[in-house]
């Protein structure tokens, strides 16, 4: 409920226009640059566990707390507030997150992992569905700030009780780097031909996914004026086909190589952003749910078989700055798409009302186009060769 449609719904609530949403979008994978300095920082600590729970915990603290700024701070602030306390979130997010996966790829054995990862994820999906689904209810029935205060009180309880679990984690020993000096272990990824072609690839790709991608909600929500329940039950059949999507992929993961179908992942993503171009003569909601099934099955799949890849295909003493560089790559890239995305669109809404298809749809359509070319180019030089 923090995050996907009802993320955007907040934001525009809140007084925020593209620009911001494409920035906040933005900002969870910028901060990831952080992990660099944080793989480092891991080779000194004594308890992962422990860290965890201190980084963790502030992130479900800070992110939940935004829920408070309608009641605490003037209407002129609340963008500028929210963005504040979203970015300190991110930031022990980032860290946090690097802990985890150190700790999880040492905790689940790499002959069950893909199987394992599959099927926590569909687990996780089956409850965030009916979350979305009942807060798509909520707020369409009470729009605005009562809407927003019903979603964020079960978000308050649920915060705690999440981080609590993190207590229940075994803290098992810590297979350190064989390098000491920061540069020496930073330099690692980068002699690794394989992992630094594959990582700078997805890179690319994630700066033209992230132009539109993280926007389709506010595509819906602002430009084509559905409502929160319609957006709602659109991410929920999303989510559903994903959590499918995550069982095979994860099968599939025990006779297939990462990056093979980390391949096989694009066109369907890309598949994602041309469907929008069947509303030119389709009836709009057909083509949403169609590209969000597309999407479901892409992103959901490439998202688990990028983690697989970063902590399966990585030294195990130097996972974490593998999965620094891959991270603090990615992110920046990932960064960048959702602003000049927001900016784009920004642009757009000062267009002739003929000009009008191109937002709609005809910029997402361009966008898929150019994933398809770079899918059967370069990706396919890169992640089958």
């Amino acid at each position: 409920m923090l995050g996907g449609p009802f993320l955007t719904g907040f934001l525009l609530y809140l007084g925020a226009g593209s620009r911001h949403i494409g920035f906040v979008l933005a900002i969870t994978t910028f901060v990831n640059i952080a992990q660099i300095g944080a793989a480092y920082w891991m080779q000194r600590i004594r308890s992962r566990k422990r860290m965890l729970l201190l980084f963790v915990g502030t992130h479900r603290i800070l992110w939940s707390a935004t829920g408070l700024i309608p009641f605490i701070f003037p209407k002129e602030w609340w963008v500028s507030v929210y963005i504040g306390v979203y970015t300190v979130a991110f930031i022990s997010n980032t860290i946090g997150g690097m802990i985890w996966t150190s700790l999880i790829g040492d905790i689940v054995p790499a002959k069950v992992r893909g199987r394992y990862f599959g099927i926590r994820n569909t687990i996780l999906n089956a409850l965030g569905s009916v979350c979305l689904f009942a807060g798509g209810i909520v707020l369409d029935r009470y729009p605005g700030e009562m809407g927003f205060l019903i979603l964020f009180i079960p978000v308050w309880i649920c915060a705690i009780a999440n981080t609590v679990i993190y207590f229940f984690y075994p803290d098992v020993p810590f297979e350190r780097s064989t390098e000491k000096v920061f540069w020496r272990m930073f330099i690692k990824p980068f002699q690794d031909r394989s992992f630094l072609k594959a990582t700078l690839f997805l890179a690319v790709w994630l700066l033209i996914q992230t132009l539109i991608v993280p926007l389709y909600s506010y595509v819906m929500l602002d430009l084509l004026n559905i409502n929160y329940q319609t957006v709602s039950l659109i991410t929920v059949v999303q989510t559903l086909v994903m959590m499918a999507g995550f069982y095979v992929w994860g099968n599939l993961n025990a006779r297939f190589s990462n990056k093979t179908l980390l391949f096989w992942t694009l066109p369907v993503i890309a598949l994602s952003c041309l469907s929008w171009g069947l509303m030119s003569f389709m009836p709009v909601l057909i083509a949403l749910f169609l590209s969000h099934i597309f999407l479901g099955i892409g992103v959901g799949g490439f998202n688990q078989l990028a983690f697989n890849f970063t902590i399966g295909d990585t030294p195990k003493s130097e996972r974490p700055m593998f999965v620094a560089v891959y991270s603090a790559l990615t992110g920046v890239t990932s960064f960048l798409g959702p602003l000049l995305g927001g900016w784009l669109y920004e642009k757009m809404e000062t267009w002739s009302d003929a000009l009008a298809w191109i937002s709609a749809y005809g910029f997402q359509v361009g966008v898929g186009v150019v994933m398809l070319i770079l899918t059967f180019t370069l990706g396919r030089r890169v992640l089958l060769k």
